[in-house]
């Protein structure tokens, strides 16, 4: 958990305790604990929210798209032989 052992932990509760008092302690930990769900949920949205957004972003036509940013020619033109070099050698 995070990289804390258990002498860590007791300590952080040990010290927790004499700052917060142990009346106000678990209140606390309630209240800690349902922001980080709620936290943890939010993200959560958003990162789904991202994914969709990327698969409807993704088109067949990327490739058209960085192949004109990287100054590629198309397949279709690269595929077509080059007419003025298919005359019979005599």
């Amino acid at each position: 958990m995070f990289g804390i052992g258990m002498q860590e932990l007791i300590i952080i509760v040990v010290i927790a305790l004499i700052i917060v008092g142990p009346k106000k302690l678990p209140d606390l930990a309630k209240t800690l604990g349902k922001g980080l769900n709620e936290f943890k949920k939010a993200t959560e949205g958003i990162t789904e929210d991202l994914k969709e957004t990327m698969k409807e972003d993704q088109k067949p036509d990327d490739d058209e798209w960085k192949n004109s940013l990287l100054m590629k020619k198309p397949d279709s033109d690269a595929a077509k032989p080059d007419s003025s070099n298919n005359t019979p050698s005599k």
